[in-house]
C-alpha cells in the first residue's frame, strides 16, 4: 500500500471545510476495520485512509502549517503503513478505571508473544503470529496502545480472502485468554487492504 505523501492532504482551511464530512466518512471506514477481542482489547486496522485521517487530524489539532512539521507527522504515520501482503492494526488495551490501568497493564506483560491471526479451523490451523513495534515496550511494562503486523505469504493471502476459510484473532496470554472471529464486513474491508489502496473517502483538493 503506497504511503501518504503531502500532496494528498488539504491545507487547514481547505480542511475545515470538508472536515465534518470527511470524519463521518472515517468512522464509517473504520467501523469496518474494528474488532474487539474480549472486555479489554480492541484492534483497529489500518490502511491509507485511516492513517491519511491521522495526519490530518494531527496537522488539524496542532494547527501545524509548517510543510517540514507536516512531512515529520507524515513520516511517523507512514510507519504503520502496511506493505504488501501485511495487515496493520492499532491494538489498544482498554481499561476504564483508573486506579486499575497500571496493574492491569502490568498483568498483560507478555502479550506481544500472545496475539495471533488465525486461518482454518482443527488439523487445517495456520498461526500467523503479530509482530509489535519493540520501540515501544520497556523491560517491565507496557503501554495501553500498541502497533502490530501480521505478515502473510501470497498462499495464506489467498485462504484470507477465501470466505469458506475461517479466520479469527486470538490472545493466549495466561492472564487474558480471548479470540474473536473476523466478521464479514470487517473481513472484507482487510481483503480490499491485501488487494491495493482504497478510493478515498474523500479526494483531496487541488493546491
Amino acid at each position: 500500500m503506497k504511503p501518504v505523501v503531502a500532496d494528498e492532504l488539504l491545507g487547514l482551511d481547505e480542511y475545515a471545510e470538508l472536515r465534518p464530512a470527511h470524519r463521518e466518512a472515517v468512522i464509517r471506514h473504520k467501523a469496518a476495520r474494528r474488532l474487539a477481542v474480549g472486555e479489554k482489547v480492541t484492534l483497529l486496522f489500518e490502511d491509507h485512509e485511516t492513517l491519511r485521517f491521522q495526519i490530518q487530524e494531527m496537522c488539524w489539532i496542532e494547527r501545524i502549517r509548517d510543510p517540514a512539521k507536516v512531512q515529520a507527522e507524515i513520516d511517523v504515520y507512514n510507519e504503520l503503513m502496511p506493505a504488501q501482503n501485511e495487515l496493520t492494526a492499532t491494538l489498544f488495551i482498554e481499561i476504564t478505571e483508573a486506579p486499575e490501568i497500571r496493574p492491569e497493564l502490568d498483568r498483560l506483560i507478555g502479550i506481544d508473544e500472545h496475539v495471533t491471526l488465525v486461518l482454518g479451523q482443527h488439523d487445517d490451523e495456520q498461526l500467523i503470529p503479530a509482530r509489535f513495534d519493540r520501540k515501544q515496550f520497556q523491560e517491565d511494562r507496557i503501554s495501553a496502545v500498541q502497533y502490530i503486523r501480521f505478515r502473510l505469504d501470497e498462499a495464506q493471502v489467498a485462504r484470507f480472502t477465501d470466505p469458506a476459510v475461517p479466520a479469527r484473532v486470538c490472545i493466549d496470554h495466561p492472564n487474558y485468554r480471548r479470540q474473536a472471529p473476523l466478521p464479514g464486513p470487517v473481513r472484507e474491508s482487510l481483503r480490499q487492504t491485501l488487494a491495493g489502496n482504497p478510493a478515498p473517502l474523500l479526494p483531496p483538493t487541488p493546491r
